[in-house]
């Protein structure tokens, strides 16, 4: 993986439309909250001023008035990896507005950025700025090479290098593989059966730690296997699929009890008699199982 030293001084306060960028002041984020029915945006009401190593001076965004961001677009189920906010936001509002943006800016998914050298930033380059200006604001590796191999995933399927190419595919089917192989892992360690789900050569027969071992060594080499499918972005693919393979069975836990809780908030909200009457049996039935447990 490349090394990039951490120059925190790259970012810098851009001003706003009436007032200059300033060097010599760090950047100011000033962010209003404009509620859209149930999704949450923000307007970045003066801009961020960036240095790329490339690229040069770049200003985010062109028109405040008109640009919105989601700040970091990360699932919930995997907020507790790469929060929404934090020490790596100042370089999400840059590659949102670079790419435009999943919230949009003004034109649904138009860039919105300055060049002071006027040159136009395509996706993957987007990407890569992402991933320097993370290091800049001292953003650990692990989550910043994450970070940038999910931007990456997005990128290949939104607008692949080569349109119609394999590009826009390949990926997805090689994370669904690991996923699978995964899912068959999991029970052969188990030694039960399930659905789609098979034995798999790199775990033997064998005791516990043996058969553990032998899984852990399958999510690290398969993933690293399949990563040359994706060319020239076979980092982003063997980041994401050693990733996939090590957060799977977290990654699971953590989408079903979001699920349950958006399930339960719904019903609460839209029936909240029928909630009571739901909740207080389940009480009764807890209590229940509690005495006969001490009776016993």
């Amino acid at each position: 993986m490349e090394t990039v030293r951490t120059e925190q001084l790259r970012f810098f306060d851009g001003g706003t439309p009436q007032e200059p960028p300033r060097r010599d002041e760090p950047p100011r984020i000033v962010l209003e909250r404009r509620a859209r029915g149930d999704e949450e945006v923000f307007a970045l009401l003066r801009r961020v001023g960036y240095a790329d190593r490339h690229l040069g001076e770049l200003l985010v965004p062109a028109d405040p008035a008109r640009f919105t961001t989601d700040l970091t677009s990360v699932p919930s189920v995997l907020t507790w990896l790469v929060p929404r906010s934090g020490r790596h936001l100042p370089a999400a509002l840059v590659h949102d507005a670079l790419v435009g943006g999943p919230a949009g800016s003004g034109e649904a998914g138009a860039a919105s950025y300055v060049s002071k050298g006027g040159v136009v930033v395509d996706r993957v380059e987007a990407d890569r700025v992402f991933r320097d200006a993370m290091a800049d604001t001292g953003t650990g590796v692990v989550r910043r090479w994450l970070a940038w191999s999910a931007v990456t995933l997005v990128t290949l399927w939104v607008a692949p290098p080569r349109p119609g190419g394999w590009y826009g595919v390949v990926p997805f089917a090689a994370l669904l593989l690991v996923a699978w192989l995964g899912w068959c892992a999991t029970w052969d360690l188990l030694d039960a059966s399930a659905p789609l789900a098979t034995g798999v050569p790199w775990i033997a027969e064998g005791g516990w730690a043996s058969e553990l071992l032998g899984g852990v060594a399958g999510a690290v080499v398969v993933p690293l296997l399949l990563a040359p499918l994706w060319g020239r972005f076979a980092r982003a693919g063997a980041v994401l699929g050693v990733g996939l393979a090590a957060l799977l069975h977290v990654t699971v836990v953590l989408g079903v009890l979001t699920a349950a809780y958006q399930v339960l908030e719904r019903l609460v909200t839209r029936h909240p008699t029928l909630a009571a009457r739901a909740g207080a049996t389940l009480v009764l039935a807890c209590a229940v199982v509690v005495g006969l447990a001490l009776v016993g």
